[in-house]
């Protein structure tokens, strides 16, 4: 019998002060689908930096602070110490400055990107307020919020249209975001969820391995840190390439 998991994600720092504002981050899956953004402005015809700068902002803004808050505002999945009205307050202001980036943008470069604003602010509410009786907090919705529309939307910032290669971009980004998404469920059940472990593994040969929490987590857990390093790989080598 294996006891539970202290920690409810293996990025989890210990709760209290600084750290859980570092934990709320989220930072190896921020940091992945931040890569779709990347990923989406290298595909782009004509590389512009600025332009990227500037999608990658308004992501970190709404994903890495905004959604994440709101996240841990409903139920505190990481249990950090992080008071409700911070926690709306680090939403509120995210949020608001991810829209201003976007509008911004919108000013300077093309009036379509009013659209990907409109369409990413609706989608980090619904999904993470789980609106209209849950209907948007599924599987399927998360890989279109979080993988293939931040990697439309960084082609689109750069290029001002969209393509093929940015339609099957997105594809790739919705099916690793889903893949994603199978294994972190398993994970984060385990951690956050259960108590204890019980079981034993007979081998064909006769020998018995006792199961674990470690047992069940460990090997989607390590798929998931590979996956998070891969796809910053991915980014940063198409970057390198383009600019």
């Amino acid at each position: 019998m294996g006891p539970r998991l202290s920690r409810p994600a293996f990025y989890a720092l210990a709760p209290g002060g600084w750290r859980d504002y570092v934990t709320l981050l989220h930072l190896p899956y921020t940091a992945w689908h931040l890569s779709y953004v990347a990923i989406g402005a290298a595909l782009a015809p004509e590389p512009a930096g600025r332009r990227l700068l500037a999608a990658l902002a308004a992501f970190f803004l709404a994903l890495g602070i905004g959604a994440h808050a709101l996240d841990e505002l409903n139920g505190r999945p990481l249990q950090t110490h992080i008071s409700d009205r911070m926690l709306i307050t680090l939403a509120a202001v995210s949020i608001g400055g991810a829209v201003a980036i976007g509008i911004a943008a919108a000013l300077a470069w093309t009036p379509w990107l009013l659209l990907f604003v409109a369409v990413g602010g609706f989608l980090v509410l619904a999904y993470n307020l789980e609106l209209f009786g849950g209907f948007f907090h599924t599987d399927l919705w998360f890989g279109i919020a979080w993988g293939a529309f931040p990697l439309l939307t960084g082609y689109f910032v750069v290029a001002e249209k969209t393509s093929l290669v940015a339609v099957l971009g997105a594809v790739f980004a919705l099916l690793t975001s889903l893949a994603q998404r199978k294994l972190s469920t398993q994970v984060r059940k385990v951690r956050r969820r259960v108590d204890s472990v019980t079981g034993t593994l007979i081998m064909a040969d006769g020998t018995q391995e006792e199961i674990t929490a470690d047992t069940l987590i460990g090997s989607p857990e390590a798929a998931l840190r590979l996956f998070a390093a891969g796809m910053v790989s991915l980014a940063a080598a198409l970057l390198v390439l383009r600019f």
